[in-house]
């Protein structure tokens, strides 16, 4: 089994001055850390990095440095036998699905940002996953994160955390 926690829109410095306490609960005891982009400064991955290995995919905020640190415009990674893709921005809701699974037709879970709104759907076999901003919650009534449960090819359970 592997327990996977998912970030994005962490806006350093302006919104992450330092890892917030309750992320950093919700990190203790996972594999691995997917940041969706929007990291903005790479010191939030050398922090993330502290508590598991960190795969990220550059947002439209993120700079030279970030892409440094190793995150492409784009992702694809087998996790326990999961495919993965990441990508920062999926577009506009409408037609989200359909697009994403013309951009990446193997892929089992979509993991994606920018919008800070948290977003949780499947359709036709592809799981779709926004884990919202841990610290620029916009709109939402607070700030959010995600858990992924994988075991052996399976997706076991995803879930968006509210933080405050």
């Amino acid at each position: 089994m592997l327990r996977v926690a998912v970030i994005s829109d962490t806006h350093a410095p302006r919104f992450w001055k330092s890892m917030p306490s309750a992320v950093a609960d919700q990190l203790r005891g996972v594999d691995v850390i997917l940041h969706a982009g929007d990291v903005c400064t790479p010191d939030v991955l050398d922090e993330l990095s502290a508590y598991a290995p960190v795969h990220v995919v550059l947002g439209n905020n993120d700079g030279p440095d970030v892409a440094a640190w190793g995150a492409p415009e784009t992702l694809e990674l087998d996790l326990d036998g999961v495919r993965v893709a990441m990508i920062h921005d999926s577009g506009p809701k409408e037609r989200r699905a359909f697009r994403m699974r013309e951009r990446f037709p193997d892929a089992d879970l979509v993991v994606f940002g920018h919008s800070h709104i948290p977003w949780d759907t499947e359709q036709a076999g592809q799981r779709l996953f926004n884990p919202g901003s841990p610290t620029d919650k916009r709109r939402q009534p607070s700030g959010t994160m995600g858990q992924l449960v994988l075991d052996d090819g399976a997706l076991v359970s995803a879930t968006i955390v509210q933080l405050s």
